[in-house]
């Protein structure tokens, strides 16, 4: 059974940014695009009270998905446009859907250049229990904006895409995370950057080699190893990708939020825990996915 591209749509302009995100994707990985809608029934008075002239709040979530499958499957004539439309909580059916997608595809509110984007409480709860690869694509994102400026300066989606980023940690690596990334950089036909960063072991701050300039070069190289170490399978996998490795101490969040300003697609994981407690996602992907410049792609790992 082929899998499809799902992107959940709500009607406002970050859906719909989402949206054309996830043609653009679906065109390139050859799927189709399945548009999901979920209606959250209000009360039946509410529900049924008129919105414009005599169309009800149920008529007019219904109207969502079937018209904007038409208007993208009209602006992304090769790939094959459904849509659905379902009824329940939001996030538990966006969760249930991701189930049978490729990627599930998830819009967030802008704030600024400097803030980011928001990530609401629908795709925080998502995000945190899906199955699947999800993406967070920002409002107002168009298709120049993941390519690099052409000779007038200005992004053109006539241009190469710019790098993929990942953010990799040497010490809890996964295989699925790593492979989406490179997957992702050969598609587009870019460079990857792995991301690593790093804090000084408690040794070296806290003991007798605080100031020792050897001891700390050799800190750095070491980290520099680990990161060629983690990603020798995947060159040798994925030859035609260009691989920039960064070795950083510092935050890992601080460092992914600052390259996402110059990256197409951001990759970070997140390691799936199955407790009691419910699920859990971690710092550095939460910062990632609310201070990003880039599409943020979550992928979920064991």
């Amino acid at each position: 059974m082929s899998r499809t591209i799902t992107v959940g749509l709500d009607g406002s302009p970050e859906s719909r940014a989402a949206a054309e995100w996830a043609a653009r994707e679906a065109a390139q990985r050859r799927l189709p695009l399945k548009i999901l809608h979920v209606w959250e029934p209000a009360p039946e008075p509410i529900e049924q009270a008129p919105q414009l002239g005599v169309e009800t709040r149920q008529d007019w979530s219904e109207k969502i998905p079937r018209e904007t499958a038409e208007g993208v499957g009209l602006r992304h004539p090769g790939v094959e446009v459904t849509s659905e439309h379902l009824t329940g909580h939001p996030s538990k059916v966006l969760g249930e859907a991701a189930k049978e997608a490729e990627l599930l595809v998830l819009g967030s509110r802008g704030l600024s250049g400097i803030g980011g984007f928001l990530v609401g409480s629908v795709g925080l709860a998502v995000v945190a229990r899906a199955e699947r690869p999800v993406v967070l694509v920002r409002a107002g994102e168009q298709a120049a904006d993941e390519h690099e400026k052409d000779a007038a300066g200005i992004p053109s989606a006539a241009t190469r895409y710019r790098p993929v980023v990942l953010g990799l940690d040497t010490g809890h690596l996964d295989a699925t995370v790593i492979d989406f990334a490179f997957d992702a950089a050969a598609r587009r036909g870019t460079a990857l950057r792995a991301l690593h960063g790093w804090h000084l072991p408690s040794w070296f701050v806290y003991g007798r080699g605080a100031g020792d300039v050897y001891r700390y070069d050799e800190v750095v190289r070491s980290q520099a190893r680990a990161l060629t170490d983690a990603l020798r399978l995947w060159r040798d996998k994925y030859p035609s990708v260009e691989v920039v490795e960064v070795s950083r101490s510092g935050g890992a969040a601080a460092h992914l939020i600052d390259a996402s300003r110059q990256a197409s697609l951001v990759v970070v994981g997140r390691r799936v825990r199955r407790s009691p407690f419910g699920a859990h996602i971690g710092p550095v992907t939460h910062a990632v996915l609310h201070h990003a410049a880039a599409p943020v792609v979550v992928v979920p790992h064991d």
